[in-house]
């Protein structure tokens, strides 16, 4: 049994603005414990939330997050991470990326990167149970699941609105044993 099912596979996290943003700091530590190697998108938003330093450290990587970045990246970011990457997870995905990313708005550099993206696109939603009832959020899902995004959709419990509902973000190991499946399905690139 390979106890690193992940070795030297490139994993691309995008990490969007909300509370769950936690959680993606020990599936960053989960991917890259399996052997993943892992480069973290922050989002403005995001950066409220964790702080690059903490996904630096456990990634072993510099955090991207400026769309222009033309020593580090003189194609573009965008460009150089979706050619280097064999998956994307956005974790969480709020429902102001999922509405970026149905209406193909690139505004930043993880939508940017959403849109050069070929590989398979893992999105793990996150929000109040309110938003993520709304019909136009549910809208946006059904259509990034027909443009062939997969879906972890989002658990039920305690929100950190200090309500009961759906809305909480699929847990980290769901996270990186879909992520483990997807790739262990496709062809290496």
């Amino acid at each position: 049994m390979n106890d690193r099912p992940m070795a030297g596979r490139e994993i691309l996290i995008g990490v969007t603005g909300g509370i769950a943003a936690y959680k993606t700091a020990a599936l960053v530590s989960q991917l890259v414990q399996d052997g993943g190697q892992v480069t973290v998108v922050l989002t403005e938003a995001a950066k409220k939330f964790v702080g690059a330093a903490t996904f630096e450290a456990l990634s072993g990587r510099p955090v991207a997050s400026e769309m222009f970045q033309g020593q580090r990246y003189p194609l573009g970011a965008h460009i150089e991470l979706a050619e280097q990457g064999e998956l994307l997870c956005v974790a969480p995905a709020s429902a102001d990326f999922l509405a970026k990313a149905a209406l193909g708005l690139a505004d930043d550099l993880l939508s940017t990167l959403y849109l050069s993206f070929s590989g398979p696109v893992l999105m793990a939603p996150a929000m109040n149970s309110a938003m993520w009832a709304k019909p136009s959020v549910q809208r946006n899902v059904e259509q990034l699941a027909s443009d062939g995004v997969r879906f972890l959709e989002p658990g039920a419990g305690w929100l950190s609105c200090r309500k009961e509902g759906s809305g909480r973000m699929a847990e980290p190991e769901e996270i990186a044993r879909q992520i483990n499946a997807i790739l262990s399905a496709g062809k290496r690139s």
